[in-house]
């Protein structure tokens, strides 16, 4: 295992130290903030009055009603006591260091464990001078991940190679699905309770790929285990409101399937607010969002792929799962989670969550679709369920392989 995690090239991670706590109104504002300075980077206090956190709006969990987080008392607008441990596998990486930024502006975090195979010193010392409150220690090798692990409430798995100019997904398999199987074993040696957050691609087969390996272990809890595909959500947001000239504050677009190409589904038909769209735009924006890795990889000419937007994705995620292990009852997040919704044993969808995980996975999504949602669900399928297999099938093979020296 120490010889997969020695290949570890970092793609990135991203998270969000801020916590904005909010109060939900009848209808929607713009964000409006009161403050002194920006969260504590002068030790001072900050409230928010806004329907939506800093990383997003309140995702809602049904077509028709969808519920609201409830009113909080003024007391709940200031930042809260550092509480949680967070750790970053790949800190180093394009995704890694900006994940790492706003992680350590969360009020919501006590400790940030950065882990890599080289570079992470420099990193950590450069986040360790933000006069937040979060701690931050580096780990670097094989030898100190597990330190790195000790007591985690969070794991966030950004580490591998990164898509070049002409790969796929697929094409990091090999890589990837080595330094996630060593990684998440590490895991279960060392944090078992803890949300594992997977960014790693091919998530459609990295997240299988990390069940199959804490079963192994004995402690799977797929409660606790997320492919994260909230990159999907934020870019069906952004291209919807800019197609539709929408303050992107009010636009919600479930995104339902994987995490790759054509298994990618926005539910253009479930957007929030509700826009008529003709048939050449429902077909031209959810072509654009399946395909919006790929633009960042051909714009960026072979210089990397979608570190930023990915490293925003991740933290708003982050601040999602750590709201909910903080007591919110009120947090929704479109997530590739082990599911009922469809015959694929994992699947992406809106989920609830809560502080042990996964609460509750929203069906009302995928009741009524139009033709060309139904018909675009189905053709995702085979190729959602042979990632899936495959990811499955890589530890499968290796538990029966010989040991090699």
């Amino acid at each position: 295992m120490a010889s997969a995690a020695t290949m570890t090239m970092s793609i990135g991670s991203v998270g969000a130290q801020s916590r904005f706590t909010v109060r939900s109104k009848p209808s929607s504002i713009p964000l409006t903030t009161s403050y002194s300075s920006f969260n504590r980077l002068n030790s001072s206090s900050l409230s928010v009055d806004s329907t939506s956190t800093f990383f997003s709006s309140p995702l809602q969990a049904t077509n028709t009603q969808r519920p609201v987080p409830k009113l909080r008392s003024a007391k709940h607008l200031a930042p809260q006591a550092a509480a949680f441990k967070v750790a970053v596998l790949g800190a180093a990486g394009g995704i890694g260091q900006p994940l790492g930024l706003l992680l350590k502006m969360s009020p919501l975090i006590s400790d940030l464990h950065l882990y890599d195979i080289a570079n992470v010193k420099g990193v950590a010392a450069d986040l360790s001078h933000c006069n937040t409150p979060a701690n931050v220690a580096d780990f670097t090798g094989p030898a100190e991940l597990g330190n790195c692990l000790k007591g985690m409430d969070v794991v966030v798995i950004p580490a591998g190679v990164a898509r070049k100019p002409g790969m796929t997904r697929d094409d990091l398999f090999n890589i990837n699905a080595s330094i996630v199987k060593a990684l998440v074993e590490a895991v279960a040696d060392n944090c078992p309770e803890a949300f594992i957050h997977i960014i790693s691609n091919p998530v459609n087969s990295t997240v299988p790929i990390a069940a199959e390996v804490l079963k192994q272990k004995g402690f799977y809890d797929p409660k606790k285990l997320f492919g994260l595909t909230t990159l999907d959500v934020i870019r069906a947001n952004t291209f919807v409101a800019q197609k539709k000239q929408l303050r992107l504050i009010d636009v919600d677009v479930p995104v339902v399937g994987g995490h790759a190409g054509i298994t990618i589904l926005p539910l253009l038909s479930k957007a929030k607010p509700f826009v008529g769209f003709t048939d050449q735009e429902v077909e031209a924006l959810t072509v654009r969002i399946q395909n919006a890795g790929t633009e960042v990889v051909e714009a960026k000419a072979g210089a990397g792929s979608a570190t930023l937007s990915m490293a925003y994705a991740a933290a708003r995620f982050v601040e999602s799962s750590l709201r909910a292990l903080d007591g919110d009852s009120e947090v929704y997040e479109c997530a590739f989670v082990q599911s009922e919704l469809t015959e694929l044993p994992f699947f992406a969808s809106r989920i609830k969550l809560g502080k042990r995980g996964v609460q509750a996975v929203i069906s009302d999504d995928l009741q009524g679709l139009t033709e060309y949602e139904a018909k675009a669900l189905e053709a995702l399928k085979p190729e959602l369920k042979a990632s899936i297999e495959k990811g499955i099938a890589f530890v499968q093979n290796q538990k029966a392989a010989p040991a090699s020296v």
